[in-house]
């Protein structure tokens, strides 16, 4: 067998993420950390709008009217889904301390109903909040 410069580079990399698919419930942890990380974010938002309601009218003005401009609306939006993701892995990871729902399939499960979930409260609350 050579080991030529040319076969070297035919060999795959192994596991390599073109080859290798993450299962869903490590794609659900890496998603909480996401979401975690954008909830940081997303208060700091929420953090300037409060600030600017007591700072005076001008400046309330100003955050409300980013907050509802298109950009806003889409942080908002995804902020809420963050919320509602997190909150329910969290549950998840709850009830996974105690000792419940750790086989692979019931860990798939629950995968599935905490994404569903998210998705479903991020829908009704918008849909909530603009029927108000």
């Amino acid at each position: 067998m050579t080991d030529t410069p040319a076969a070297k580079r035919q060999r795959p990399l192994s596991p390599h993420l073109q080859v290798y698919r993450l299962p869903l419930p490590a794609l659900t942890s890496i998603a909480h950390r996401i979401t975690g990380v954008g909830l940081t974010v997303g208060t700091l938002l929420l953090v300037w709008w409060l600030a600017a309601a007591a700072a005076g009218p001008e400046a309330y003005a100003t955050a409300s009217g980013f907050i509802a401009s298109p950009i806003g609306l889409v942080l908002m939006f995804g902020w809420t889904a963050a919320l509602w993701y997190h909150l329910l892995n969290g549950l998840r990871h709850l009830i996974w301390d105690g000792a419940r729902m750790l086989t692979l399939g019931q860990s798939y499960y629950s995968a599935k109903l905490v994404i569903g979930g998210a998705i479903l409260a991020t829908l009704v609350t918008w849909v909530a909040a603009f029927a108000a």
